[in-house]
């Protein structure tokens, strides 16, 4: 039997929840408050965001179980094999490669535009071109590059390195964005009144609320890193789940506080109607001078840095499971002989989110609808093979080492396969409040027929390899676990 590739266990537990954390509060919780406001106010963007954590927490139960039962790389690509077989297993892996990707990318463009906004004397410089009325720089795409390559650096020295930073980045965030809503609501100038309405006008509260329900798959896809992380685990794989819960936690009163302090600075709607740069950092330089935007500024940073961070791990590890079931290049699947890290897969997640800053800020939103569709399809198979091990009763129990009767976790299954579902209808099904633009139907039928001519050109080799073979591969020795 062939020899299966394994990572070091060096990942402690207060690392992993910053991963979790860091990975799902990236730019988006400082810089889109006001876009997220115009969609569905104040109100509305903090009801969907609770409702979205609530229903990440039923699908992290299903997280918890497999995670404990299955602590290696791949997460849901190999949860969909335990289920389904290897050819979802692919979907399932390819779908989730282009949500991480994807989410590098946004972060890459998001330092760009941070620095743009407070520094645009030094940034708007060696103009290229313009698209979608946005003028591409030579400086802000260089600055992108700068921090893939910083952070891919930092993943190829190990995750003992890159979980002890993203814990430090984590605990920064978290600090800064209490001090900001605190001075912000402080402050003589700014208070609740700001915030009405509650819900913007010409929508009703309830597709205003389901608007921001529906991403909340990207919004929150941080916290399946923990399943991409789990071979690394130092400590015992059933912790994980509290962990899970812990960063879901935090991480939707982050976007609260986020949505409180924006919209306690300033009326949202006359803040909207002018069009910002950044809406946020405008109402807070307004209100709080350069103090305050300089606190926004260390908190938008470790948000970006952690989602660099966490997600570059997370797709790094992705690959490498896949290529270690041989459906990927032999080359993902390649340890580094110093660091025992996968460089390549670390290198090639580099270079394909150092393409997104050359296309300009509208990207940013065709490249979020595209990591929800990735993540949300992950989530149901993970769902799905949740509902397939959890038993109604011992009559049904075939393996014990795998298996658990859990009547009541496999009905929060069946409601994590019913809300993934949901979640994959809102961004597909024409007329719904989420329906994705016709920019991102586009790239999601390009990401489509490439997996498909992929999976062609590989599927000979790919089933070729025994069932227990796979096994060994994907899942690892019995002991292992």
């Amino acid at each position: 039997m062939m020899k299966r590739k394994t990572l070091h266990k060096s990942l402690k537990p207060h690392w992993v929840w910053a991963i979790a954390l860091g990975s799902a509060i990236g730019w988006g919780a400082f810089v889109q408050p006001i876009n997220w406001m115009q969609t569905a106010g104040p109100l509305g963007v903090i009801l969907g965001f609770g409702i979205g954590a609530l229903l990440m927490m039923l699908i992290a139960v299903s997280y918890g179980f497999l995670i404990k039962s299955f602590p290696v790389s791949g997460g849901e690509f190999a949860y969909a094999f335990i289920s389904l077989g290897r050819t979802h297993a692919f979907i399932s892996g390819w779908f989730l490669t282009l949500g991480y990707i994807c989410i590098v990318a946004l972060n890459a463009s998001a330092l760009s535009l941070m620095i743009k906004y407070v520094f645009p004397m030094i940034v708007e410089n060696f103009y290229l071109y313009t698209i979608a009325g946005w003028n591409v720089y030579g400086i802000e795409i260089l600055i992108a590059t700068l921090g893939l390559l910083i952070f891919g650096y930092l993943n190829v020295k190990g995750t003992g390195l890159s979980g002890r930073i993203q814990f430090i980045f984590a605990i920064i965030m978290v600090i800064s964005v209490v001090v900001l809503t605190l001075t912000v609501g402080m402050h003589p100038g700014a208070g609740l009144s700001n915030v009405q309405p509650l819900f913007p006008a010409n929508t009703t509260s309830f597709a205003a609320v389901i608007s921001i329900v529906a991403i909340a798959p990207w919004a929150y896809v941080g916290f399946d890193a923990v399943p991409q992380a789990a071979e690394e685990f130092d400590f015992p794989a059933r912790k994980a789940f509290m962990l899970i819960i812990l960063a879901l936690i935090f991480a939707a009163g982050i976007y609260s506080f986020m949505i409180l302090a924006t919209s306690m600075a300033s009326p949202w709607e006359v803040v909207a109607a002018k069009n910002h740069l950044w809406g946020t950092g405008y109402v807070i330089q307004e209100l709080l001078g350069p103090i305050g935007l300089i606190i926004l500024v260390v908190a938008l940073s470790m948000g970006i840095f952690t989602g660099l961070n966490g997600f570059i791990m997370t797709a790094s590890r992705l690959l490498f499971a896949m290529s270690r079931a041989k459906i990927l290049p032999s080359m993902f699947g390649e340890l580094h002989p110093k660091y025992n890290t996968p460089h390549y897969a670390i290198i090639f997640t580099i270079a394909i989110s150092a393409v997104a800053p050359w296309f300009g800020r509208e990207a940013l939103v065709w490249v979020v609808d595209m990591s929800s569709i990735g993540v949300s399809i992950a989530y149901l198979y993970t769902c799905i093979t949740a509902f397939y091990l959890f038993k109604w009763s011992t009559n049904e129990i075939t393996d014990p080492s795998k298996q658990e009767v859990a009547p009541w976790k496999k009905l929060i299954s069946l409601v994590g396969i019913i809300a993934s579902i949901t979640f994959i209808g809102l961004l597909l099904i024409p007329g719904s409040p989420a329906f994705l633009g016709i920019e991102s139907r586009i790239a999601l039928i390009v990401w489509v027929t490439l997996g498909g001519a992929f999976y062609l050109y590989k599927r000979k080799e790919y089933n070729s390899i025994t069932e227990l073979e796979l096994n060994y591969l994907i899942l690892g020795d019995s002991k292992d676990r």
